[in-house]
């Protein structure tokens, strides 16, 4: 069954054109895995976080930052298809 990736992000903090961005990722590098990749503007002030289907993968507050593009495709994976290459983005 394909995963769905939610990106919930602070609308009032213009974190929009980020999270567009990092679902274009997403969506390139998982095509054949993800069902879809949903962006929800959030009612918290300051949110950031990502999941797969109802699992957080990654959340700004707890890291105290955003995620590299490069660290968000590995979380994915991990979760989506653990045995898939992400080629250069891999850890070496």
């Amino acid at each position: 069954m394909k995963q769905t990736i939610t990106i919930e992000y602070c609308p009032k903090c213009g974190w929009m054109l980020r999270a567009a961005y990092m679902a274009q990722e997403l969506l390139t590098t998982f095509t054949e895995e993800v069902y879809g990749v949903l962006l929800q503007p959030s009612e918290v002030s300051g949110c950031y976080s990502i999941r797969v289907n109802e699992q957080e993968i990654f959340d700004r507050k707890t890291a105290g930052r955003f995620p590299e593009v490069k660290e968000l495709k590995q979380l994915v994976r991990d979760v989506v298809n653990p045995n898939k290459s992400l080629g250069h983005s891999d850890k070496k």
